[in-house]
Protein backbone atom coordinates (compact mmCIF):
# COMPACT_ATOMS: atom_id res chain seq x y z
CA UNK A 1 0.00 0.00 0.00
CA UNK A 2 2.85 2.41 0.80
CA UNK A 3 4.38 1.72 -2.58
CA UNK A 4 1.08 2.44 -4.32
CA UNK A 5 0.73 5.75 -2.50
CA UNK A 6 4.27 6.69 -3.43
CA UNK A 7 3.59 5.79 -7.03
CA UNK A 8 0.55 8.05 -7.16
CA UNK A 9 2.49 10.92 -5.60
CA UNK A 10 5.34 10.70 -8.11
CA UNK A 11 3.09 10.20 -11.12
CA UNK A 12 0.58 12.89 -10.27
CA UNK A 13 3.37 15.24 -9.40
CA UNK A 14 4.28 15.64 -13.05
CA UNK A 15 1.01 17.41 -13.68
CA UNK A 16 1.06 19.47 -10.53
CA UNK A 17 2.80 22.79 -10.97
CA UNK A 18 3.51 22.96 -7.26
CA UNK A 19 5.33 19.63 -7.26
CA UNK A 20 9.01 19.82 -8.12
CA UNK A 21 11.39 17.16 -9.35
CA UNK A 22 13.24 17.73 -6.07
CA UNK A 23 10.18 16.42 -4.18
CA UNK A 24 9.86 13.45 -6.53
CA UNK A 25 13.51 12.57 -6.00
CA UNK A 26 13.10 12.85 -2.22
CA UNK A 27 10.15 10.47 -2.35
CA UNK A 28 12.14 7.98 -4.39
CA UNK A 29 14.98 8.05 -1.88
CA UNK A 30 12.63 7.47 1.05
CA UNK A 31 10.45 4.79 -0.54
CA UNK A 32 13.12 2.85 -2.44
CA UNK A 33 16.31 3.45 -0.42
CA UNK A 34 14.86 4.14 3.01
CA UNK A 35 16.73 7.43 3.50
CA UNK A 36 15.33 10.88 4.09
CA UNK A 37 16.49 13.80 1.97
CA UNK A 38 19.15 15.57 4.07
CA UNK A 39 21.37 17.29 1.50
CA UNK A 40 20.24 20.14 -0.73
CA UNK A 41 19.96 19.37 -4.45
CA UNK A 42 22.21 22.23 -5.53
CA UNK A 43 23.86 20.56 -8.53
CA UNK A 44 22.77 20.38 -12.16
CA UNK A 45 24.20 18.24 -14.95
CA UNK A 46 26.78 20.86 -15.93
CA UNK A 47 28.12 21.39 -12.41
CA UNK A 48 28.07 17.65 -11.72
CA UNK A 49 29.98 16.95 -14.93
CA UNK A 50 32.37 19.71 -13.91
CA UNK A 51 32.96 17.89 -10.62
CA UNK A 52 33.69 14.63 -12.46
CA UNK A 53 36.00 16.40 -14.88
CA UNK A 54 38.03 18.18 -12.21
CA UNK A 55 38.30 15.10 -9.96
CA UNK A 56 39.67 13.07 -12.87
CA UNK A 57 41.42 16.12 -14.37
CA UNK A 58 43.15 13.53 -16.51
CA UNK A 59 45.55 15.79 -18.40
CA UNK A 60 46.79 17.47 -15.20
CA UNK A 61 46.96 14.13 -13.38
CA UNK A 62 49.13 12.60 -16.09
CA UNK A 63 51.41 15.62 -15.93
CA UNK A 64 51.71 15.24 -12.16
CA UNK A 65 52.31 11.48 -12.14
CA UNK A 66 54.43 10.99 -15.26
CA UNK A 67 57.36 9.98 -13.03
CA UNK A 68 55.50 6.73 -12.32
CA UNK A 69 55.12 5.70 -15.97
CA UNK A 70 57.95 7.20 -18.00
CA UNK A 71 60.40 4.54 -16.77
CA UNK A 72 58.04 1.80 -17.99
CA UNK A 73 58.56 1.97 -21.74
CA UNK A 74 58.85 5.71 -22.30
CA UNK A 75 56.41 7.98 -24.18
CA UNK A 76 55.21 5.28 -26.57
CA UNK A 77 54.10 2.99 -23.74
CA UNK A 78 52.38 5.86 -21.92
CA UNK A 79 50.33 6.88 -24.98
CA UNK A 80 49.30 3.39 -26.03
CA UNK A 81 48.71 2.50 -22.40
CA UNK A 82 46.27 5.39 -22.07
CA UNK A 83 44.27 4.03 -25.02
CA UNK A 84 44.12 0.53 -23.53
CA UNK A 85 43.15 1.70 -20.05
CA UNK A 86 40.52 4.13 -21.35
CA UNK A 87 38.79 1.32 -23.27
CA UNK A 88 38.48 -0.83 -20.18
CA UNK A 89 37.51 2.06 -17.91
CA UNK A 90 34.75 2.90 -20.37
CA UNK A 91 33.36 -0.58 -19.72
CA UNK A 92 33.73 -0.11 -15.95
CA UNK A 93 32.07 3.31 -16.21
CA UNK A 94 29.14 1.82 -18.13
CA UNK A 95 28.77 -0.92 -15.50
CA UNK A 96 28.69 1.63 -12.67
CA UNK A 97 26.43 4.02 -14.59
CA UNK A 98 23.87 1.24 -14.90
CA UNK A 99 23.97 0.63 -11.15
CA UNK A 100 23.68 4.28 -10.18
CA UNK A 101 20.75 4.66 -12.56
CA UNK A 102 18.96 1.99 -10.55
CA UNK A 103 20.23 3.01 -7.08
CA UNK A 104 21.09 6.75 -7.00
CA UNK A 105 22.58 6.86 -3.50
CA UNK A 106 25.38 8.91 -1.95
CA UNK A 107 26.84 5.60 -0.80
CA UNK A 108 27.67 4.75 -4.40
CA UNK A 109 29.58 1.47 -4.73
CA UNK A 110 28.87 0.67 -1.10
CA UNK A 111 25.10 0.75 -1.59
CA UNK A 112 25.17 -1.11 -4.92
CA UNK A 113 27.30 -3.95 -3.54
CA UNK A 114 24.92 -4.34 -0.60
CA UNK A 115 22.01 -4.81 -2.99
CA UNK A 116 23.52 -6.79 -5.87
CA UNK A 117 24.94 -9.40 -3.47
CA UNK A 118 21.44 -10.25 -2.26
CA UNK A 119 20.03 -10.41 1.28
CA UNK A 120 22.28 -13.28 2.40
CA UNK A 121 25.69 -11.78 1.56
CA UNK A 122 24.84 -8.14 0.89
CA UNK A 123 25.57 -6.90 4.39
CA UNK A 124 29.17 -8.14 4.59
CA UNK A 125 30.06 -7.51 0.92
CA UNK A 126 28.63 -4.00 1.10
CA UNK A 127 30.68 -3.38 4.24
CA UNK A 128 33.95 -4.27 2.55
CA UNK A 129 33.01 -2.50 -0.69
CA UNK A 130 32.24 0.68 1.24
CA UNK A 131 35.43 0.69 3.26
CA UNK A 132 37.64 -0.26 0.31
CA UNK A 133 36.09 2.60 -1.62
CA UNK A 134 36.54 4.95 1.34
CA UNK A 135 40.20 3.95 1.74
CA UNK A 136 40.65 4.51 -1.99
CA UNK A 137 39.36 8.06 -1.71
CA UNK A 138 41.65 8.71 1.26
CA UNK A 139 44.64 7.56 -0.77
CA UNK A 140 43.43 9.63 -3.72
CA UNK A 141 43.28 12.74 -1.53
CA UNK A 142 46.80 11.98 -0.29
CA UNK A 143 48.20 11.46 -3.78
CA UNK A 144 46.62 14.67 -5.14
CA UNK A 145 48.00 16.62 -2.18
CA UNK A 146 51.38 15.03 -2.91
CA UNK A 147 51.19 16.04 -6.58
CA UNK A 148 50.32 19.62 -5.66
CA UNK A 149 53.04 19.68 -3.02
CA UNK A 150 55.62 18.45 -5.53
CA UNK A 151 54.51 21.08 -8.04
CA UNK A 152 54.93 23.87 -5.48
CA UNK A 153 58.36 22.58 -4.48
CA UNK A 154 59.38 22.20 -8.14
CA UNK A 155 58.54 25.86 -8.77
CA UNK A 156 60.54 26.87 -5.69
CA UNK A 157 63.57 24.83 -6.75
CA UNK A 158 63.41 26.19 -10.29
CA UNK A 159 63.49 29.69 -8.81
CA UNK A 160 66.35 28.76 -6.46
CA UNK A 161 68.76 26.45 -8.34
CA UNK A 162 71.15 26.16 -5.41
CA UNK A 163 68.56 24.70 -3.05
CA UNK A 164 68.40 20.91 -2.67
CA UNK A 165 65.18 18.90 -2.66
CA UNK A 166 64.09 17.55 0.75
CA UNK A 167 61.03 15.50 1.74
CA UNK A 168 59.99 17.98 4.42
CA UNK A 169 59.48 20.65 1.76
CA UNK A 170 56.86 18.53 0.03
CA UNK A 171 55.33 17.60 3.39
CA UNK A 172 54.69 21.24 4.31
CA UNK A 173 53.23 22.05 0.90
CA UNK A 174 51.14 18.87 1.11
CA UNK A 175 49.51 19.95 4.38
CA UNK A 176 48.91 23.53 3.25
CA UNK A 177 47.07 22.40 0.12
CA UNK A 178 45.10 19.73 1.94
CA UNK A 179 43.65 22.06 4.56
CA UNK A 180 43.06 24.96 2.19
CA UNK A 181 40.91 22.68 0.04
CA UNK A 182 39.16 21.29 3.12
CA UNK A 183 38.14 24.80 4.20
CA UNK A 184 36.76 25.53 0.73
CA UNK A 185 34.67 22.34 0.79
CA UNK A 186 33.14 22.79 4.24
CA UNK A 187 32.64 26.57 4.28
CA UNK A 188 31.78 27.01 0.61
CA UNK A 189 29.41 24.07 0.29
CA UNK A 190 26.61 26.05 -1.34
CA UNK A 191 29.10 27.50 -3.81
CA UNK A 192 30.49 24.11 -4.85
CA UNK A 193 28.34 23.88 -8.02
CA UNK A 194 29.64 27.30 -9.09
CA UNK A 195 33.20 26.37 -8.10
CA UNK A 196 32.94 23.22 -10.20
CA UNK A 197 31.79 25.17 -13.24
CA UNK A 198 34.58 27.72 -12.88
CA UNK A 199 37.13 24.96 -12.23
CA UNK A 200 36.06 23.19 -15.41
CA UNK A 201 36.86 26.27 -17.48
CA UNK A 202 40.10 26.87 -15.53
CA UNK A 203 41.25 23.33 -16.27
CA UNK A 204 40.32 23.56 -19.95
CA UNK A 205 42.07 26.92 -20.21
CA UNK A 206 45.15 25.46 -18.55
CA UNK A 207 45.10 22.61 -21.06
CA UNK A 208 44.88 24.95 -24.04
CA UNK A 209 47.67 27.18 -22.71
CA UNK A 210 49.93 24.20 -21.96
CA UNK A 211 49.38 22.51 -25.33
CA UNK A 212 49.94 25.74 -27.26
CA UNK A 213 53.11 26.58 -25.34
CA UNK A 214 54.48 23.06 -25.67
CA UNK A 215 53.70 23.00 -29.38
CA UNK A 216 55.02 26.45 -30.31
CA UNK A 217 57.97 27.25 -28.06
CA UNK A 218 60.39 24.37 -28.86
CA UNK A 219 60.90 25.93 -32.37
CA UNK A 220 62.48 23.04 -34.20
CA UNK A 221 63.62 21.24 -31.05
CA UNK A 222 60.69 18.83 -31.03
CA UNK A 223 61.25 15.13 -30.44
CA UNK A 224 61.05 12.82 -33.43
CA UNK A 225 58.03 10.73 -34.37
CA UNK A 226 60.19 7.69 -33.77
CA UNK A 227 60.88 8.73 -30.17
CA UNK A 228 57.23 9.47 -29.34
CA UNK A 229 55.46 6.61 -31.12
CA UNK A 230 57.95 3.78 -31.68
CA UNK A 231 60.92 3.76 -29.32
CA UNK A 232 60.50 1.52 -26.29
CA UNK A 233 62.68 2.20 -23.25
CA UNK A 234 62.66 -0.20 -20.32
CA UNK A 235 64.44 1.30 -17.31
CA UNK A 236 62.81 -0.99 -14.74
CA UNK A 237 65.20 -3.94 -14.97
CA UNK A 238 62.40 -6.39 -15.74
CA UNK A 239 63.79 -7.08 -19.22
CA UNK A 240 60.28 -8.07 -20.22
CA UNK A 241 58.47 -5.66 -22.51
CA UNK A 242 55.05 -7.05 -21.65
CA UNK A 243 55.35 -6.71 -17.88
CA UNK A 244 57.06 -3.33 -18.25
CA UNK A 245 54.21 -2.02 -20.43
CA UNK A 246 51.50 -3.34 -18.12
CA UNK A 247 53.12 -1.79 -15.04
CA UNK A 248 53.20 1.51 -16.91
CA UNK A 249 49.40 1.45 -17.11
CA UNK A 250 49.40 2.87 -13.57
CA UNK A 251 49.72 6.42 -14.87
CA UNK A 252 46.72 6.11 -17.20
CA UNK A 253 44.63 4.29 -14.61
CA UNK A 254 45.21 7.08 -12.10
CA UNK A 255 44.21 9.68 -14.69
CA UNK A 256 40.87 8.16 -15.74
CA UNK A 257 40.16 5.86 -12.79
CA UNK A 258 37.51 7.81 -10.86
CA UNK A 259 34.23 6.70 -12.51
CA UNK A 260 32.29 6.51 -9.24
CA UNK A 261 33.01 10.06 -8.04
CA UNK A 262 29.79 11.63 -9.31
CA UNK A 263 27.65 8.86 -7.83
CA UNK A 264 28.41 10.13 -4.32
CA UNK A 265 26.50 13.31 -5.13
CA UNK A 266 23.42 11.46 -6.38
CA UNK A 267 21.37 12.93 -3.55
CA UNK A 268 22.39 16.48 -4.49
CA UNK A 269 21.12 16.62 -8.09
CA UNK A 270 17.66 16.39 -9.62
CA UNK A 271 16.80 13.24 -11.57
CA UNK A 272 20.04 11.47 -10.59
CA UNK A 273 18.98 8.23 -12.26
CA UNK A 274 19.36 10.04 -15.60
CA UNK A 275 21.88 12.79 -14.96
CA UNK A 276 24.56 10.88 -13.03
CA UNK A 277 25.02 8.17 -15.72
CA UNK A 278 25.32 10.95 -18.31
CA UNK A 279 27.96 12.65 -16.19
CA UNK A 280 29.92 9.43 -15.71
CA UNK A 281 30.11 8.68 -19.43
CA UNK A 282 30.95 12.30 -20.28
CA UNK A 283 33.75 12.15 -17.73
CA UNK A 284 35.50 9.11 -19.20
CA UNK A 285 35.28 10.52 -22.73
CA UNK A 286 36.64 13.94 -21.81
CA UNK A 287 39.36 12.39 -19.63
CA UNK A 288 40.77 10.35 -22.50
CA UNK A 289 40.68 13.17 -25.07
CA UNK A 290 42.28 15.81 -22.84
CA UNK A 291 44.98 13.48 -21.47
CA UNK A 292 45.86 12.14 -24.91
CA UNK A 293 46.21 15.59 -26.48
CA UNK A 294 48.30 16.87 -23.57
CA UNK A 295 50.64 13.87 -23.51
CA UNK A 296 51.34 14.15 -27.24
CA UNK A 297 52.30 17.80 -26.84
CA UNK A 298 54.35 17.00 -23.72
CA UNK A 299 56.37 14.17 -25.26
CA UNK A 300 57.14 16.05 -28.46
CA UNK A 301 58.71 18.73 -26.25
CA UNK A 302 61.40 16.40 -24.88
CA UNK A 303 64.87 16.88 -26.34
CA UNK A 304 66.93 15.33 -23.54
CA UNK A 305 65.27 12.28 -21.99
CA UNK A 306 68.23 11.70 -19.67
CA UNK A 307 67.74 15.08 -17.98
CA UNK A 308 64.02 14.33 -17.58
CA UNK A 309 64.67 11.02 -15.88
CA UNK A 310 67.31 12.54 -13.59
CA UNK A 311 65.30 15.63 -12.64
CA UNK A 312 66.68 16.97 -9.32
CA UNK A 313 63.22 18.14 -8.24
CA UNK A 314 61.71 14.63 -8.45
CA UNK A 315 59.16 16.18 -10.82
CA UNK A 316 60.10 15.33 -14.44
CA UNK A 317 57.30 17.42 -15.95
CA UNK A 318 59.02 20.60 -14.79
CA UNK A 319 62.18 19.55 -16.63
CA UNK A 320 60.16 18.86 -19.79
CA UNK A 321 58.66 22.34 -19.47
CA UNK A 322 62.15 23.82 -19.15
CA UNK A 323 63.30 22.03 -22.28
CA UNK A 324 60.17 23.08 -24.17
CA UNK A 325 60.38 26.77 -23.29
CA UNK A 326 64.16 27.01 -23.17
CA UNK A 327 64.04 28.95 -19.92
CA UNK A 328 63.52 28.50 -16.21
CA UNK A 329 60.89 31.24 -16.16
CA UNK A 330 58.88 29.40 -18.81
CA UNK A 331 59.09 26.17 -16.82
CA UNK A 332 57.87 27.94 -13.68
CA UNK A 333 55.00 29.51 -15.59
CA UNK A 334 53.79 26.23 -17.08
CA UNK A 335 54.19 24.44 -13.75
CA UNK A 336 52.07 27.19 -12.17
CA UNK A 337 49.41 26.61 -14.83
CA UNK A 338 49.51 22.90 -13.99
CA UNK A 339 49.20 23.65 -10.27
CA UNK A 340 46.24 26.01 -10.73
CA UNK A 341 44.53 23.45 -12.96
CA UNK A 342 45.14 20.61 -10.47
CA UNK A 343 44.16 22.51 -7.31
CA UNK A 344 40.38 22.04 -7.84
CA UNK A 345 40.97 18.29 -8.08
CA UNK A 346 41.69 18.17 -4.37
CA UNK A 347 38.54 20.19 -3.68
CA UNK A 348 36.49 17.65 -5.62
CA UNK A 349 38.27 14.70 -4.03
CA UNK A 350 37.59 15.93 -0.50
CA UNK A 351 33.98 16.67 -1.48
CA UNK A 352 33.51 13.09 -2.67
CA UNK A 353 35.47 11.55 0.19
CA UNK A 354 33.46 13.50 2.76
CA UNK A 355 30.15 12.38 1.22
CA UNK A 356 31.34 8.77 1.14
CA UNK A 357 32.31 8.81 4.82
CA UNK A 358 29.05 10.56 5.67
CA UNK A 359 27.08 7.82 3.87
CA UNK A 360 28.94 5.13 5.81
CA UNK A 361 28.20 6.97 9.05
CA UNK A 362 24.53 7.26 8.11
CA UNK A 363 24.32 3.45 8.10
CA UNK A 364 26.34 3.06 11.33
CA UNK A 365 29.38 1.61 9.57
CA UNK A 366 31.88 4.22 10.79
CA UNK A 367 33.36 4.83 14.24
CA UNK A 368 31.30 7.42 16.15
CA UNK A 369 28.66 7.26 13.41
CA UNK A 370 26.11 9.55 15.15
CA UNK A 371 28.79 12.23 15.41
CA UNK A 372 29.95 12.05 11.80
CA UNK A 373 26.44 11.60 10.41
CA UNK A 374 25.71 15.24 10.99
CA UNK A 375 24.81 17.89 8.45
CA UNK A 376 25.91 21.35 9.50
CA UNK A 377 22.79 23.55 9.61
CA UNK A 378 24.98 26.59 9.01
CA UNK A 379 26.81 25.36 5.92
CA UNK A 380 24.49 22.59 4.77
CA UNK A 381 27.40 20.17 4.43
CA UNK A 382 28.73 17.02 6.15
CA UNK A 383 31.29 19.21 7.88
CA UNK A 384 32.52 16.71 10.45
CA UNK A 385 32.90 13.88 7.93
CA UNK A 386 34.87 16.12 5.57
CA UNK A 387 37.22 17.28 8.33
CA UNK A 388 37.76 13.64 9.31
CA UNK A 389 38.77 12.76 5.74
CA UNK A 390 41.17 15.68 5.60
CA UNK A 391 42.58 14.72 9.00
CA UNK A 392 43.30 11.15 7.91
CA UNK A 393 44.85 12.54 4.71
CA UNK A 394 47.21 14.53 6.92
CA UNK A 395 48.28 11.35 8.70
CA UNK A 396 48.84 9.56 5.41
CA UNK A 397 51.06 12.43 4.35
CA UNK A 398 53.22 11.73 7.39
CA UNK A 399 53.52 8.08 6.40
CA UNK A 400 54.07 8.28 2.67
CA UNK A 401 55.59 11.57 1.64
CA UNK A 402 59.27 11.67 0.80
CA UNK A 403 60.16 9.29 -2.01
CA UNK A 404 59.18 8.31 -5.52
CA UNK A 405 58.53 4.77 -4.34
CA UNK A 406 56.19 5.94 -1.61
CA UNK A 407 54.38 8.20 -4.06
CA UNK A 408 53.97 5.29 -6.49
CA UNK A 409 52.57 3.16 -3.65
CA UNK A 410 50.01 5.87 -2.92
CA UNK A 411 48.80 5.90 -6.52
CA UNK A 412 48.76 2.15 -7.09
CA UNK A 413 47.09 1.46 -3.73
CA UNK A 414 44.35 3.90 -4.64
CA UNK A 415 43.81 2.18 -7.99
CA UNK A 416 43.79 -1.31 -6.45
CA UNK A 417 41.40 -0.40 -3.63
CA UNK A 418 38.98 1.54 -5.82
CA UNK A 419 38.80 -1.14 -8.52
CA UNK A 420 38.32 -3.85 -5.88
CA UNK A 421 35.35 -1.88 -4.57
CA UNK A 422 33.93 -1.69 -8.10
CA UNK A 423 34.35 -5.45 -8.46
CA UNK A 424 32.50 -5.94 -5.17
CA UNK A 425 29.44 -4.37 -6.79
CA UNK A 426 29.80 -5.73 -10.34
CA UNK A 427 30.71 -9.35 -9.54
CA UNK A 428 27.62 -10.06 -7.38
CA UNK A 429 25.54 -8.36 -10.06
CA UNK A 430 26.82 -10.96 -12.54
CA UNK A 431 26.57 -13.91 -10.15
CA UNK A 432 22.94 -13.08 -9.29
CA UNK A 433 22.18 -12.98 -13.04
CA UNK A 434 21.68 -9.19 -12.92
CA UNK A 435 18.25 -9.62 -11.33
CA UNK A 436 18.54 -8.12 -7.85
CA UNK A 437 17.85 -4.54 -8.95
CA UNK A 438 15.15 -2.82 -10.94
CA UNK A 439 16.89 -1.29 -13.99
CA UNK A 440 16.91 2.49 -14.26
CA UNK A 441 16.76 4.61 -17.41
CA UNK A 442 20.42 3.78 -18.19
CA UNK A 443 20.27 0.03 -18.81
CA UNK A 444 22.87 -2.00 -20.71
CA UNK A 445 20.39 -4.68 -21.75
CA UNK A 446 21.92 -7.66 -23.52
CA UNK A 447 25.29 -5.89 -23.57
CA UNK A 448 25.39 -5.94 -19.78
CA UNK A 449 26.87 -9.42 -19.50
CA UNK A 450 29.94 -8.94 -21.75
CA UNK A 451 30.56 -5.43 -20.43
CA UNK A 452 30.41 -6.54 -16.79
CA UNK A 453 32.59 -9.61 -17.38
CA UNK A 454 35.23 -7.69 -19.36
CA UNK A 455 35.35 -5.12 -16.55
CA UNK A 456 35.95 -7.84 -13.98
CA UNK A 457 38.70 -9.49 -16.06
CA UNK A 458 40.54 -6.17 -16.36
CA UNK A 459 40.19 -5.47 -12.64
CA UNK A 460 41.49 -8.92 -11.68
CA UNK A 461 44.50 -8.61 -14.00
CA UNK A 462 45.52 -5.11 -12.94
CA UNK A 463 45.06 -5.74 -9.21
CA UNK A 464 47.67 -8.49 -9.47
CA UNK A 465 50.00 -6.63 -11.83
CA UNK A 466 50.01 -3.38 -9.88
CA UNK A 467 51.38 -5.25 -6.87
CA UNK A 468 54.52 -6.28 -8.79
CA UNK A 469 57.82 -4.55 -7.88
CA UNK A 470 58.40 -1.30 -9.77
CA UNK A 471 62.00 -2.21 -10.58
CA UNK A 472 64.21 -5.28 -10.55
CA UNK A 473 66.11 -6.19 -8.44
CA UNK A 474 63.72 -5.19 -5.68
CA UNK A 475 65.14 -3.73 -2.49
CA UNK A 476 63.71 -2.26 0.69
CA UNK A 477 64.08 1.22 -0.81
CA UNK A 478 62.43 0.60 -4.19
CA UNK A 479 59.95 -2.16 -3.35
CA UNK A 480 56.29 -1.74 -4.34
CA UNK A 481 54.44 -1.64 -1.04
CA UNK A 482 50.97 -1.64 -2.63
CA UNK A 483 50.24 -5.20 -1.53
CA UNK A 484 51.31 -4.36 2.02
CA UNK A 485 49.22 -1.19 2.08
CA UNK A 486 46.17 -2.87 0.56
CA UNK A 487 46.48 -5.97 2.73
CA UNK A 488 46.94 -3.89 5.87
CA UNK A 489 43.87 -1.79 5.19
CA UNK A 490 41.77 -4.87 4.39
CA UNK A 491 42.96 -6.39 7.68
CA UNK A 492 41.85 -3.28 9.60
CA UNK A 493 38.46 -3.29 7.84
CA UNK A 494 38.08 -6.97 8.77
CA UNK A 495 38.91 -6.30 12.40
CA UNK A 496 36.40 -3.44 12.46
CA UNK A 497 33.78 -5.79 11.01
CA UNK A 498 34.16 -8.23 13.92
CA UNK A 499 34.42 -5.45 16.50
CA UNK A 500 31.46 -3.40 15.30
CA UNK A 501 29.94 -4.40 11.98
CA UNK A 502 28.92 -7.99 12.58
CA UNK A 503 26.70 -7.20 15.55
CA UNK A 504 25.55 -3.60 14.99
CA UNK A 505 25.71 -2.80 11.30
CA UNK A 506 22.54 -3.37 9.27
CA UNK A 507 23.53 -1.93 5.93
CA UNK A 508 21.70 0.32 3.47
CA UNK A 509 18.18 -0.54 2.34
CA UNK A 510 16.63 -1.25 -1.03
CA UNK A 511 12.92 -1.94 -1.47
CA UNK A 512 12.62 -3.64 -4.82
CA UNK A 513 8.83 -3.68 -4.81
CA UNK A 514 8.73 0.07 -4.28
CA UNK A 515 11.22 0.54 -7.13
CA UNK A 516 9.03 -1.56 -9.40
CA UNK A 517 5.94 0.39 -8.36
CA UNK A 518 7.61 3.68 -9.24
CA UNK A 519 8.38 2.47 -12.76
CA UNK A 520 5.30 3.87 -14.46
CA UNK A 521 5.57 3.69 -18.26
CA UNK A 522 5.46 7.05 -20.01
CA UNK A 523 2.34 6.06 -21.91
CA UNK A 524 0.52 5.23 -18.70
CA UNK A 525 1.79 8.44 -17.08
CA UNK A 526 0.40 10.35 -20.05
CA UNK A 527 -3.01 8.76 -19.57
CA UNK A 528 -3.03 9.71 -15.90
CA UNK A 529 -2.10 13.32 -16.71
CA UNK A 530 -4.85 13.60 -19.32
Amino acid sequence: MASEKSERKVTNGSSNKGFSSHDADAIKIETVLGHKQELGRNFDLFSLTGLGFIIANAWAATGGTIVVAIFNGGPMAVLYGLIVVSIFYTLISASLAELVSAIPSAGGVYHWASVTAGPKYGRVIGWFAGWLNMCGWLLSASSISSILGNELVAMYLLSNPGVEWHPWQVFIAFQMVNWMCCCIVIFGNRLLPFINKVSLWVSLSGLVISVLMLSIMPRGRHASNEFVWKEYTDLTGWNNDGICFLLGLINAAFAVGTPDCQSHLSEEINEPERNVPKGIMLQIGSSFVTAFVYLIALFYSINDIGAVLDSPSNFPTAEIYRQATGSTAGAIGLTAVLFISTFPTQIGTLTTGGRTFWALSRDNAAPFSPFFHHISPTFGSPLRATIAVSGVTTCMGCLYIGSTTAFSALITSYIVLSTLSYAAAILPHVLTKRRTIVPGPFHLGRWGWPINIASLVYIAATVVLFCFPFVIPATVQNMNYTSVTTGGLIFLVTVWWFVHGKGRYQGPKYFKEAAEALLVPETEAGKIQS
